[in-house]
């Protein structure tokens, strides 16, 4: 595991112009100061020596505690983490509602089991160690198995790639190699669920200093030893970008506390799920829920109305759509897709993380064919879940980390109308990955029967490949 911050340097066109040039805590400090004085921006930069930029924020900013959160967010700090685990990122993600970054995908990246996050790191109790790697290992068999039928499937029926002919009659290099990577794709995207949650992956993040401030708070908090870890490995480089600004990036016993009680609920509804039905067995049914809040007097009418600009998902939205609040989310999504839904950046999105099911690809399976690789996976996977599912009901928080990315949890998103549709329109357009477009169809589906005249407006896709 490691975390590096990246400064941002000046552009050329910037320093010819004779722009100034300010660290991440000077540009805040310079910030907070209009809040006390009209001196402009001239007088405040005359303050600071060039020789020890560092030290003028002192000078810059003489009350370093007042209005500590308003300033941090004015800090933006970009840190790149490596070899941290897929659950890791998806929680991270889940922490970070204002984060811009990305995520290696598993979409375009060949994994090996030399690709897991070692026990020791993830802190796998040692009396389990030897199975959870037994068992690592046998679901990146899987995988590997998996990829080779959809390969062979694919090749055996070109028709389900869905690569436009023109596309696949093409002799230049460069078609030749769009082609392969769809091919590829169309392999990966059906072999992943077995992909293990224990993996790991790497992100980088962009947001503010009070935004990672908060999320070292709370991975400080966790009982997971890999998010302890990851909380010091951030804060070591958060200083480095606001010393002045970061001391509440540590763990507090309100933030113990509350995630314990959140953990102790999901314990409680894994043992009903087990007194329920001896096996959390699957692919679970994703049905989609959905509700809406709007304005008082805003109906059908004037929601189709605030789409009349909407020539692309980047479009004008009204105001209809823009003050309307929407919570909607999904009984039971694979983490798969459940990592791209949470990526999103607008809002609040919860889980119970209480494991559900099981989704293997095995709907996409042509209607003559038959996958003993696939059935013998899918097996497994479920196999997998129950394993995980009981040792939540144990009360052991490392469950996680026996998960696969077929592995099912509800998902709850909350945001406004305007947001969403465009989730809908990203997550069903050209090169969305054929289940989330699934979900997201299901949930516009919804959202039709509440506003059927949006229907012709709503820009939803046919998640062709790119």
């Amino acid at each position: 595991m490691k975390a590096t911050l990246v400064s941002v340097c000046q552009t050329d066109a910037a320093r010819d112009a004779g722009r100034v040039a300010l660290t991440p805590e000077l540009l805040a400090a310079t910030g907070a100061r209009y809040s006390r004085n009209n001196e402009g921006l001239d007088s405040i930069v005359a303050r600071i020596d060039r020789n020890n930029l560092d030290a003028s924020v002192n000078s810059v900013f003489r009350m370093l505690d007042y209005g500590h959160q308003s300033i941090a967010d004015m800090v933006p700090v970009a840190i790149f983490m490596d070899d941290i685990s897929i659950w890791l990122a998806y929680l991270i993600w889940s922490l970070a509602s204002q984060a811009g970054g990305q995520e290696s995908s598993t979409r375009y990246i060949r994994l090996s089991r030399e690709s897991l996050v070692p026990d020791t790191t993830l802190g796998i109790p040692d009396a389990l160690r030897a199975e959870w790697g037994d068992a690592m290992a046998a679901a990146f068999d899987r995988y590997a198995a998996l990829e080779a039928e959809w390969t062979a499937i694919g090749e055996a029926s070109p028709s389900l790639y869905r690569i436009p002919s023109s596309l696949l009659n093409a002799t230049d290099d460069k078609a030749k190699r769009q082609v392969g990577r769809m091919k590829r794709n169309y392999a990966f995207d059906r072999a992943r669920y077995l992909i293990p949650a224990a993996t790991s992956t790497n992100v980088m993040m962009t947001m503010s200093a009070r935004a990672w401030a908060g999320m070292c708070q709370h991975l400080a908090s966790s009982p997971l030893a890999e998010a302890r870890a990851l909380a010091e490995a951030v804060r070591g480089e958060l200083l480095l970008a606001a010393p002045h600004l970061a001391r509440h990036s540590v763990a507090t016993p309100e933030s113990e506390a509350g995630i314990a009680d959140e953990f102790a609920k999901s314990v409680a509804l894994a043992r009903s799920l087990l007194e329920a039905a001896p096996a959390a067995d699957g692919p679970a049914a994703p049905t989609a829920r959905l509700e809406a809040f709007p304005p008082a007097g805003v109906g059908d009418a004037e929601m189709a109305a605030a789409l009349a600009h909407h020539s692309n998902r980047y479009a004008w939205q009204g105001d209809a759509l823009r003050r309307t609040s929407v919570r909607f989310g999904w009984d039971a999504v694979a983490l798969a897709e459940l990592r791209d839904l949470n990526r999103h950046r607008t809002g609040s999105k919860f889980s119970t993380l209480v494991p559900r099911g099981f989704y293997c690809a095995e709907d996409q399976i042509p209607a003559c064919g038959a996958s003993p690789a696939l059935d013998n996976a899918a097996a497994y996977g479920r196999t997998l879940t129950r394993r995980a599912l009981q040792l939540l009901a144990d009360g052991d928080p490392t469950y996680v980390y026996w998960t696969l990315l077929g592995t099912q949890f509800d998902f709850e998103h909350v945001t406004t109308a305007d947001k969403f549709i465009y989730e809908a329109e990203l997550r069903t357009g050209v090169g969305a990955h054929y289940r989330y477009a699934a979900h997201l169809h299901d949930a516009l589906a919804l959202w039709f029967e509440r506003y059927p005249a949006t229907r012709p407006l709503v820009l939803e896709g046919k998640a062709e490949p790119e």
